[in-house]
């Protein structure tokens, strides 16, 4: 699948894109451009949240590239253009949060390595966050700063506690049914009306997503199985640990929606307190997804930004 253009989101000029084979049957989907400057300040990696694909992040890409980045964007497997685990569904399924660094690691070593200028910054969004932040308590972690958006680090409104959840979810698993589908969707948080949606306040954006989705309805995941489900409560388990985040070596951003419906910002909260080298900052009045949200919102988070990532002029880059 070639990148998807609308009249209201088209691709940014000087896009590189294609496949990369992860393993037999894997393949991921990625794009990369160049800075719209003749400064090299790095290169932003960014890594979506579930069913999100990589023609949500055009405007994002474009602002990366005005203040003078490279950027680089992946489809994890199970969505977007990439290659679906379940065979004739687009259930979004995995089955362990780790498999997802295997697409980091041919990603890396396929699109940014070759091709894109250090230093190199993560930007994940909710999903990505606990891939990226086990990535980081590794040796050899590529990233020199990570920036996660409404990090998941606990789901928000649980029928019960988290321990009790993600071992249903286990149990279920074991038991054979890991790609079926979480009964009761409870987990699809995408519908194409805007109004009570948990994702964002900004309408424009909101609808300029549905018509990319109009237009390429095969960018949508489905709803995740059991099987992913229970990968990311042992995924969030293990931020949970007080062992756990000191280990983390990267130094962290965590941007906080203040009305988030989908993730606990308590639990953020926790987290952020236990990390070496992180610090959070809470955008009042936003919702799950923040570099989807209404313009007075965003410029809160790119200023956020350009005071953490080093080397960005502080200046308007409109």
């Amino acid at each position: 699948m070639t990148l998807v253009a609308t009249p209201k989101n088209p691709v940014p000029l000087g896009a590189s894109a294609g496949y990369l084979d992860v393993r037999k049957g894997i393949k991921i989907r990625y794009a990369s451009w160049q800075s719209a400057l003749r400064e090299r300040r790095g290169t932003v990696c960014i890594f979506p949240g579930r069913n999100e694909y990589i023609e949500k992040y055009f405007e994002v890409i474009g602002e990366l590239r005005r203040r003078g980045f490279a950027v680089a964007i992946l489809d994890w497997r199970g969505q977007g253009g990439s290659t679906q685990l379940v065979r004739g569904s687009s259930r979004g399924h995995v089955r362990s949060f780790i498999d997802y660094e295997e697409d980091i690691h041919q990603f890396m070593k396929g699109v940014v390595l070759p091709d894109c200028p250090m230093p190199y910054y993560a930007l994940a969004h909710s999903m990505s966050a606990p891939i990226l932040y086990n990535a980081a308590t590794k040796r050899g972690c590529w990233f020199n700063r990570l920036i996660t958006t409404a990090p998941m680090v606990e789901l928000a409104r649980l029928p019960f506690p988290p321990e009790v959840c993600g071992g249903l979810a286990k149990g279920l698993s074991l038991l054979g049914l890991g790609k079926q589908a979480v009964p009761g969707d409870p987990f699809v948080w995408t519908s194409d009306v805007f109004e009570g949606n948990p994702l964002t306040s900004d309408r424009e954006r909101f609808y300029r997503n549905v018509e990319v989705l109009d237009s390429a309805p095969g960018l949508a995941a489905g709803p995740p199985t059991v099987g992913w489900l229970s990968a990311a409560f042992d995924a969030m388990g293990r931020l949970d640990s007080e062992k756990y985040a000191p280990k983390i070596r990267v130094p962290s951003l965590l941007v906080v929606a203040g009305d988030d419906r989908i993730v606990s910002n308590k639990a953020i909260e926790a987290l952020s307190s236990r990390l070496r080298a992180g610090t959070q900052i809470v955008l009042r009045g936003a919702r799950h997804e923040i570099l989807q949200e209404r313009d007075a919102i965003r410029e809160q988070f790119w200023a956020a930004f350009d005071a953490f990532a080093p080397g960005v002029a502080m200046r308007k880059t409109a």
